[in-house]
C-alpha cells in the first residue's frame, strides 16, 4: 500500500478463506459493517543507500509541513513516511503516504507536494526507481495521535479469478476485522487497514492487509494470534489454496513514523 508494506499474514489469511468456505453468506458479519471508503496514496521510491539518513529526512519534514496542516483542517486522516526493513532487488528503499476520506483529499495534497521546490522533493536525491498507488479500504480503525519508530506490516494477496466477488468482504468481516481489534483495543495495534487498488495498476483481485506495531514485539504478538485462530481448524490450509493464488503473494516489513487525526 505496492500498499504501504508489510509482514507475513498467511495464517491468518488462511482462516479468513476458511472462514469463506464454511461460514453460510452473512453469517458472523453483524459485529462488523463496512466503513466509508478511506483512499491512499503511496509513493515508493528506490534512494541511493547514501541518502537514506539525513537527506530524506530533510525532505520528510519539509513534506511534514504540508501533511500536518491538511490533517489540522480535515483534509487528510492520515499521513507517514516509512523506510524498508526487508530489501528486495526490485522494491522501495523508502515510501510517503497520506490518507483521506476523499480522492479529491488525496489530490490535493498531491498538488501542494508536487508544487515545492524541487531541492524538497526525493526526485533531487537521484531515485533508480519510483512508482505511486492508489488504494482504497473500508476496513480500518487507528488510534489518534502521532507514532514514531513503528513496524509497518503489508501482506498482499491475489484471489483466484473463480474466488467469489465478495471474498474480500467476507473475510474482512468475519476473521481479520475482529482478531484486529482486539489488538488495537490492548495497544498491540496501532492501526489497521485492509486494501484494495482504486486505481488499479496491478490485475484486479489483489488485497492488502496492514497492521502497525508500536514495539517489535508486537510482531510476534500478532503472529501468534493468527496461529492460535487457525490452529483448531484443519481445512485452513485447502481453504486457503481454493480461493487465493499463493504464488502472488509478497510480504513488506517497514519502520516508520506517522500520525491519525
Amino acid at each position: 500500500m505496492n500498499v504501504r508494506n508489510w509482514s507475513v499474514f498467511t495464517g491468518l489469511c488462511g482462516v479468513a478463506v476458511f472462514a469463506l468456505s464454511a461460514i453460510p453468506s452473512g453469517a458472523q458479519a453483524t459485529e462488523v459493517k463496512e466503513k466509508p471508503a478511506m483512499y491512499s496514496y503511496v509513493a515508493n521510491w528506490q534512494i541511493p543507500p547514501a541518502h537514506w539518513g539525513a537527506d530524506m529526512a530533510k525532505i520528510t519534514t519539509t513534506d511534514n509541513t504540508i501533511f500536518q496542516a491538511a490533517l489540522a483542517d480535515g483534509t487528510i486522516v492520515g499521513y507517514g513516511s516509512d523506510v524498508n526493513m526487508v530489501h528486495t532487488p526490485d522494491g522501495e528503499s523508502n515510501d510517503t503516504w497520506w490518507s483521506s476520506m476523499s480522492l479529491a483529499g488525496l489530490l490535493k495534497v498531491l498538488d501542494k507536494l508536487r508544487g515545492l521546490d524541487f531541492a524538497s522533493s526525493p526526485h533531487s536525491l537521484s531515485p533508480t526507481k519510483h512508482w505511486d498507488g492508489v488504494y482504497v479500504s473500508h476496513y480500518y480503525n487507528w488510534k489518534p495521535g502521532a507514532y514514531t519508530g513503528a513496524y509497518v506490516n503489508v501482506a498482499m494477496y491475489q484471489l483466484k479469478p473463480n474466488a467469489d466477488d465478495d471474498a474480500v468482504d467476507t473475510l474482512s468481516k468475519t476473521v481479520v476485522v475482529p482478531m484486529l481489534e482486539k489488538l488495537l483495543a490492548d495497544g498491540t495495534v496501532l492501526e489497521y487497514e485492509i486494501d484494495t487498488e482504486a486505481i488499479h495498476t496491478d490485475a484486479p483481485g489483489m488485497f492488502a492487509i496492514v497492521y502497525v506495531t508500536p514495539q517489535p514485539e508486537g510482531v510476534d504478538t500478532v503472529r501468534a494470534a493468527i496461529r492460535g485462530s487457525g490452529k483448531d481448524n484443519p481445512l485452513i490450509g485447502a481453504a486457503f489454496d481454493s480461493f487465493v493464488d499463493y504464488t502472488q503473494h509478497r510480504d513488506e516489513l517497514l519502520k516508520g513514523n506517522g500520525a491519525y487525526k
